[in-house]
């Protein structure tokens, strides 16, 4: 068993005391991972200190831990989830990590973190904390 609670499973990590994470969440475990190749969990429920991840880090960006431990933060971790999902998902996590679109992938997903608070589902308590 590895310290977030599943054999060797890839997992990806998100922010369960937001509503608009926990939607998007719900979305890639229906659509995008529909054979559960990999784990969905809040970081709230894991032990993130033994695979190198702390509360700000998973509180800023999604993350995506391998089966082999490597960790993808904010678009990377979209594109690992899509590129570990079903066939059909897999083109769009590379066109994510493709040089030149890669640039706007990451601009665009700390957009949306910025504002997750103000996106469809979100609320109040999904507003990032303010760093600084």
């Amino acid at each position: 068993m590895n310290p977030l609670g599943s054999t060797t499973r890839p997992t990806l990590i998100f922010d369960g005391d937001c509503a608009f994470c926990t939607s998007t969440a719900r979305f890639t475990k229906r659509w995008v991972d529909r054979r559960d190749r990999y784990e969905v969990r809040p970081w709230q429920e894991l032990d993130l200190e033994s695979v190198g991840l702390s509360a700000d880090d998973c509180e800023a960006a999604a993350q995506f831990v391998t089966a082999s431990g490597s960790i993808r933060s904010g678009h990377r971790a979209i594109a690992s989830a899509a590129t570990h999902g079903a066939y059909g998902w897999r083109p769009v996590g590379y066109l994510i990590m493709a040089p030149g679109v890669s640039r706007v992938a990451a601009r665009a997903y700390t957009w949306v973190a910025a504002h997750r608070h103000q996106l469809p589902g979100g609320t109040a308590a999904c507003a990032a904390p303010r760093r600084g």
